[in-house]
């Protein structure tokens, strides 16, 4: 291949994976209380058994 193919290359790898580093660093972590978690883990639990009652 000719040496521009490989700066081509270089360049979109380079740029995904500093696209993917700068998302891991803003991303931020939601602040729920203990109420709000119980009930998305409810939530979550009733979810789980109408999909499983669905694949009967």
């Amino acid at each position: 291949m000719p040496w521009y193919a490989w700066l081509i290359m270089a360049l979109a790898l380079g740029s995904i994976v500093g696209a993917l580093m700068m998302l891991r660093d803003t991303a931020k972590k939601l602040p729920l209380t203990e109420e709000q978690l119980q009930r998305i883990h409810q939530r979550n639990a009733e979810m789980d058994a109408k999909d499983a009652d669905d694949k009967r």
